[in-house]
């Protein structure tokens, strides 16, 4: 059995429900199925693409995304997702670490097309979308002939290779397997209360895999219906919940922000949503508040690409009540808190978020070294610091490599973050650690000002001071234009920091 089978098995059953709907497309399960069996054939056929190839793909979100990703998995192929927001040479860097055999790239990404014909002479392109119709997608699913499968595929053959942003250095490729996805997709459905009846509205990327996996290949594989838009924008996701009534999405804070501050935030039936999930960073609460004072039920999750990303998450029924928790170990895996030695901690005492199941990665692409740091006896090393509580519920506190040290006390960024975002005057704020010769490093706040607010330094500052123990309250307050995220939102604070050397 391969991941592909999921969707056949669908298309027998519900040949014509609605699989995916995109920019006024409907594909049904049984054309979903066709395009995935018609796409393999030509891959096989026409690209000689064969178990373990890296196919790689930049686009914008799009259902031929997911045709690519179920074409690869009934080939035994790894897809490799490209970060369109990636500069070329970052793009270029990965592209010729997986060594690509053949990139799908659109015609708006197509920058990359060039430098890369010169680093990898023999990679085939095809375009996704192109008026001409020579060297698409579309023109190559017409040629392909013969099999569709390629022998020794399961569900234990490698499927992805996703690049992780990394905070130092090159991004590291993690694979994850066909078998990774399907345990995934069992988290998600225990997690939201996932049928075949449920309509998933996907407007993150679907190069990241929260985009891609938290609720998106889960519906699929499970035979609900998807929406994608090719990219955010509050307007057309307001639009969408209300006219097309999708019953979950997942949203990450900068999202839910956005659509919190659109003029029609009020005004919108949001009625038909079960649940927003969200997570990807730590959540301040007031945006937790905002939705559920529209009545609706927020989940958080928590996880990385190493992940899948599901790994420990709220879920419809369960407790809802602590606001910074992101919930209790997935249904399919385990997850702990250790200390530097690998050792479980009390309940309530700070340490590194370990996390082992079916879910986890099998390896970084290439890179040995790497890959023993992170796995360790069959263990998943996050380099993420959090507590457990008593009752096993989980709280996040940020990046180990973001902890501050000063004057021997362990600064936790995050905590001075959430204290920073409950003034009303603070749009976002990021806080790093800086060098010290007295305290070893002080903690300094980044602050975007809210629009209408003269906010100073010393405001901010006696803020944080009325909350929190004087060696955590920002020495220097900074005030930015903007913060630099990744596609997610996370703030990159590493790069903050390269920012004040």
């Amino acid at each position: 059995m391969n991941l592909a089978d999921l969707i056949e098995c669908n298309a027998d059953f519900t040949p014509g429900k609605l699989a995916l709907r995109h920019e006024g497309r409907d594909l049904t399960y049984r054309a979903f199925a066709g395009r995935i069996a018609a796409a393999a054939r030509a891959l096989k056929s026409e690209l000689g693409v064969g178990r373990g190839d890296r196919v790689a793909i930049l686009a914008a979100n799009h259902p031929d995304y997911l045709v690519l990703l179920y074409a690869c998995a009934r080939l035994g192929a790894i897809m490799v997702p490209l970060n369109w927001r990636l500069a070329v040479p970052e793009q270029l860097f990965i592209l010729v670490d997986a060594s690509a055999k053949a990139l799908i790239v659109q015609d708006a990404f197509a920058g990359v097309v060039a430098p890369l014909k010169d680093a990898l002479p023999d990679i085939r392109i095809i375009r996704l979308e192109d008026a001409a119709g020579v060297d698409t997608f579309e023109h190559l699913l017409t040629k392909g002939r013969g099999d569709e499968h390629n022998p020794h595929v399961d569900a234990a053959s490698p499927l992805l290779l996703v690049y992780t942003s990394g905070t130092t250095g090159r991004p590291k490729g993690a694979v994850l397997r066909q078998e990774a996805l399907i345990w995934n997709a069992v988290m998600s459905q225990h997690m939201h209360d996932l049928t075949a009846r449920d309509h998933v509205l996907t407007v993150l990327p679907l190069f990241h895999v929260g985009g891609l996996n938290i609720q998106t290949t889960p519906a699929l594989q499970l035979g609900a219906t998807v929406t994608l838009h090719s990219r955010f924008s509050p307007d057309a996701t307001l639009s969408a919940i209300a006219a097309e009534r999708p019953t979950l999405v997942v949203l990450v804070p900068s999202t839910i922000q956005a659509l919190i501050e659109h003029p029609r935030w009020r005004e919108v039936d949001l009625g038909g949503l079960r649940a927003v999930t969200t997570g990807s960073t730590q959540v301040p609460p007031p945006l937790i508040e905002a939705l559920t004072a529209h009545g609706l039920t927020v989940l958080q999750v928590y996880g990385s690409t190493e992940t899948s990303p599901i790994a420990i998450y709220t879920r419809i029924g369960g407790d809802l009540s602590r606001l910074m928790s992101t919930g209790l170990p997935g249904l399919c895996c385990e997850a702990r808190i250790v200390d530097e030695h690998g050792r479980e901690v009390p309940p309530g005492t700070a340490g590194e978020v370990v996390v082992r199941g079916p879910n986890v990665l099998f390896e970084y692409w290439g890179n040995a070294a790497a890959t023993a740091e992170a796995l360790r006896d069959g263990w998943y090393f996050s380099g993420d610091i959090g507590t457990r509580d008593a009752d096993g519920y989980f709280t996040i506190h940020d990046r180990k490599k973001n902890m501050i040290i000063s004057g021997g006390e362990n600064v936790y960024p995050a905590e001075i973050e959430r204290v920073l975002h409950e003034h009303p005057g603070v749009a976002e704020a990021a806080v790093i650690g800086r060098p010290d010769p007295r305290w070893q490093e002080v903690p300094v706040a980044y602050v975007v000002r809210r629009p209408g607010w003269a906010l100073e330094a010393e405001e901010i500052r006696q803020h944080a001071a009325a909350q929190l123990a004087r060696f955590k309250v920002p020495r220097d307050v900074v005030f930015v234009d903007a913060l630099p995220r990744n596609a997610l939102g996370k703030v990159q604070h590493f790069l903050i920091a390269q920012e004040q050397r």
